[in-house]
């Protein structure tokens, strides 16, 4: 039989998962699907990481985060938001994408999904959270050779790179740590930003750290410049002053030039969003679109702005999204539609 839920949330990442926990707590039943595992993203991480955030605020449901340090590290993130979904008894869906959203006969959505075995699914929901965040969707550079094998918008640590020749594309904080791991590695790295200085919100204990290594020309910083084109042994570079092409040795590319969600649940479910901005048509003190039982969690929120949404205000929508629905059921009981 076709299993039905108060709500269905897309993406069990620490926003999806904070809508698991507000839901455990009213004791409304929530599904949380996602294409791998648990925290996927963060998974992703550099492997030697630290958050901006203190552990307090990425903490769920109240559930203490104690770490080592001031500052959270990748794995012990990793470890605490397994702990939430055991100690709240979250309902999640690993490996298991949803590939299709529809409205459904006489209320409530429909989902489809495929697992990692390649069987499918289909559920029933009375409302559905996109809570799919940004991570799949890289914002390209747009250039020839791009999609070489040795270009990637994804870093994870320095060590095989040893004595290569690597550009990192970027100027906040996940280049600037790239680009350091890469130099302590043993690579010859080069920073390459079409600004004149890093981004203002380079985490300020790393900052001095990169500005040594960049005024001492132990990395090689192309301020001003664009990479025009990718070659298997080269990257092409232009000034933005005086639109001059360099040619440098490299075998390497890291593209740190952030992400952009794509909201195609919200599009295939009719909710309206802004052009220009990319911000999904929603109610910011329930987090419901333009769509009734349609809701948005996290980063998908922002539009083509994503990075205004954190861990640490994102974790509060679930609040929100329960909120809601528990006030639209109707006085007898029973779930929206229900």
């Amino acid at each position: 039989m076709q299993e039905i839920f108060d709500i269905a949330v897309v993406g069990a990442g620490p926003c999806g998962l904070g809508v698991g926990v507000a839901a455990a707590r009213e004791g409304v039943r929530c599904a949380i699907f996602d294409k791998g595992c648990i925290t996927r993203s963060i998974a992703g991480y550099p492997t030697y990481g630290t958050f901006f955030s203190t552990p307090e605020k990425l903490e769920l449901g109240g559930l203490p985060f104690i770490t080592v340090g001031d500052r959270p590290t990748r794995r012990e993130a990793l470890k605490y938001y397994r702990r939430v979904v055991e100690h709240f008894g979250l309902d999640v869906r690993q490996y298991e994408e949803v590939v299709g959203a529809e409205h459904a006969p006489g209320g409530g959505f429909v989902l489809r999904t495929r697992r990692a075995s390649g069987a499918s699914g289909e559920y029933r929901a009375w409302n559905v959270v996109d809570a799919t965040g940004y991570w799949d969707h890289p914002n390209l550079l747009g250039v020839p050779g791009e999609e070489l094998p040795k270009v990637s918008h994804y870093y994870h640590e320095g060590l095989p790179y040893y004595g290569q020749d690597v550009v990192v594309v970027g100027g906040g904080n996940s280049a600037v740590e790239a680009a350091l791991d890469l130099f302590r590695s043993g690579a010859r790295v080069t920073l390459v930003h079409f600004l004149d200085t890093l981004d203002a919100g380079v985490k300020p204990w790393i900052l001095p750290d990169i500005q040594g290594r960049l005024k001492a020309g132990e990395i090689r910083g192309r301020f001003r410049h664009r990479v025009v084109e990718i070659r298997p042994e080269s990257v092409l570079l232009r000034s933005e002053d005086d639109g001059s092409v360099e040619e440098i040795e490299n075998d390497f590319v890291f593209a740190m030039t952030g992400y952009t969600p794509n909201p195609w649940i919200l599009r295939a479910l009719g909710v309206t969003i802004d052009e220009e901005s990319g911000v999904p048509a929603h109610d910011p003190e329930t987090m419901e679109t333009d769509v009734p039982g349609v809701y948005l969690a996290g980063v998908v929120a922002g539009g083509k702005r994503p990075n205004q949404i954190f861990i640490e205000n994102g974790r509060e929508h679930g609040v929100r999204i329960v909120r809601s629905v528990l006030s639209a059921r109707p006085s007898a009981g029973g779930v929206r539609g229900g």
